[in-house]
């Protein structure tokens, strides 16, 4: 690298010079595939995040060095997808495991604060395009969203940790998400541990009372685990006649878009499968991950076809 030469004086001891290194743009140092691997998004992604954080987040100022914008956004993109210990970030990113875990911090607070600007539910002058998707997958007509809670695994928290004892018996945090044909999130709930069920998440979210209210034009798809509502369709417990099998095979072929997306962003984003911080810091991840899932789809971001092996893959698709 090349350096810069000053000369200052010294008193009486003469002239000394002080040879100040140029450090490389962090994103310079990667090439297109390995930004890709490595963060999940492009250079051009990276930057229009980090413009999108850079009134929220100040540079970090490290002995010898300040830590950049770029820099702090790479290390919680990194974070984010490959599931590892601050400790594993640290050594690849040549930061102090403290750096990581506030960087983390607080990029994720500003992508969570962007929340409802990412994740929005179509409006009516978009009705009908996301209708003629869904259709178009398999033959389901007034569809203009389907539902479903995933459970983001967490390390048992230190307070009311009984709480969040899902099904299974793990710790997890139960979030629901409404998806489009696009694999797009267009609402979220995420603030229940994970032993409190589908439903009850379901009639206690915003959704559910506006709707309540103000009747969609359309229905969300959803599983037997809801309630069967004028705009929110679930399948035939037991399909008698072939109108009813025809119905569930529609239903159960164009409800699989939620399964995938749950699927998809856990892929993305690898630490989602097991989050080793406190609930309220889990929660602030997730939404974090929700956002950057959206600018994903919309910016038509491609998914790294190699694994990391830092990513555990069993939790995936619970």
């Amino acid at each position: 690298m090349a350096g810069i030469v000053h000369i200052f004086h010294a008193g009486r001891r003469g002239y000394r010079q002080r040879v100040h290194t140029e450090r490389p743009k962090p994103l310079q140092q990667y090439t297109t595939e390995e930004l890709y691997n490595l963060f999940r998004f492009g250079l051009d992604d990276i930057n229009y995040i980090a413009d999108l954080v850079r009134l929220q987040l100040q540079c970090r100022t490290l002995p010898g060095h300040a830590l950049t914008l770029e820099k702090q956004v790479l290390i919680a993109l990194r974070f984010y997808a490959c599931g590892t210990f601050y400790e594993v970030i640290a050594d690849s990113m040549g930061v102090h495991r403290t750096t990581v875990g506030e960087v983390v911090t607080a990029v994720s607070d500003a992508l969570a604060r962007l929340l409802d600007h990412f994740v929005t539910f179509p409006t009516d002058g978009q009705i009908a395009k996301v209708k003629q998707k869904f259709f178009l997958l398999e033959d389901m007509p007034n569809t203009i969203g389907v539902i479903d809670c995933t459970h983001v695994h967490i390390q048992a928290p230190r307070q009311r940790k009984w709480e969040y004892v899902n099904r299974k018996g793990s710790h997890s945090i139960n979030v629901q998400l409404v998806g489009d044909a696009d694999l797009a999130i267009s609402n979220c709930v995420v603030r229940w541990p994970g032993s409190v069920h589908d439903a009850r998440i379901f009639r206690e979210s915003r959704l559910f009372t506006e709707f309540q209210t103000n009747r969609p034009d359309g229905v969300i798809l959803a599983d037997s685990a809801y309630p069967l509502l004028p705009w929110v369709m679930t399948p035939f417990p037991t399909a008698n006649t072939p109108s009813q099998m025809r119905y569930n095979n529609a239903h159960g072929r164009t409800r699989c878009a939620i399964e995938c997306l749950n699927g998809v962003l856990k892929r993305r984003f690898a630490y989602l499968t097991y989050l080793r911080v406190e609930p309220q810091g889990a929660c602030q991840i997730t939404l974090a991950c929700i956002v950057l899932h959206n600018i994903a789809v919309h910016c038509r971001v491609p998914l790294s076809d190699i694994d990391d092996p830092q990513s555990p893959s069993h939790l995936l698709m619970i």
